[in-house]
């Protein structure tokens, strides 16, 4: 049964994502891959010490869960709901005063392609989502996904296996903080990723949560998915 959060306990939640130095940490970790102290300290711009003084109270209110593989410990995010309550978050700062900074090319991949905890995000998640709900493939509505029949058979014949079990929702989405558009998570969010860099259509980038699209994945994209030609353009 899950308990009903009260107005002292959202406050500490976010009094502890407030911090700028905790906000970079947990968004390093929203790339979807457990990270070392030292790599969370360096995106924190915070010495090894302080680092160790964020990471204890992130792990203590359960924002952050820990891996020990030997002598070495990686830190990840706990759950999926700890990555959506993030994007949401990072959607509503987007939409809030303009900071006279001007863009540049990080900002521009992460706009175009990125990794929201285990799924994509960006323009090509947006992308991916209008064609599957376009191909009546999928059926979105209050925040939860339907696929259809013929989805399973289109999916199953594209190489994208949804037999997996899991226990997470199997479709639903994920408000895009850069398009304010939801984009695909759940089991089958994970699945597209998985497929993506599996036939090597979009590959990591070392330090980012962008994921550069390569050749192929720009025709395969358009190919498997029937997405436009200009799908990679910014919308108006």
């Amino acid at each position: 049964m899950t308990n009903i959060a009260s107005a002292n306990a959202i406050a500490q939640v976010a009094a502890l994502i407030g911090d700028a130095a905790r906000a970079n940490m947990l968004a390093a970790l929203m790339g979807g891959q457990a990270l070392a102290a030292g790599e969370l300290a360096s995106h924190a711009r915070v010495s090894a010490q302080t680092a160790s003084g964020h990471l204890a109270r992130l792990l203590d209110a359960d924002l952050i869960a820990v891996e020990k593989q030997g002598r070495h410990r990686y830190y990840r995010l706990a759950s999926p709901q700890i990555a959506h309550a993030l994007e949401a978050l990072m959607a509503v700062a987007a939409a809030g005063p303009k900071r006279h900074r001007p863009p540049g090319p990080r900002d521009e991949a992460l706009r175009l392609a990125r990794t929201c905890y285990d799924h994509m995000a960006g323009r090509l998640g947006i992308a991916l989502a209008d064609a599957l709900t376009g191909g009546d493939h999928i059926v979105l509505a209050d925040g939860a996904g339907l696929i259809t029949e013929g989805g399973r058979a289109f999916l199953c014949d594209i190489g994208i296996d949804l037999a997996g079990a899991s226990n997470r929702p199997f479709c639903r989405t994920c408000l895009d903080w850069s398009e304010r558009r939801p984009h695909l998570a759940g089991h089958l969010g994970a699945a597209l990723l998985a497929h993506a860099l599996a036939r090597g259509w979009v590959r990591r980038t070392t330090g980012s949560r962008a994921l550069a699209i390569t050749p192929a994945g720009r025709r395969g994209f358009i190919d498997a998915f029937g997405l436009p030609q200009d799908w990679a353009s910014p919308s108006a």
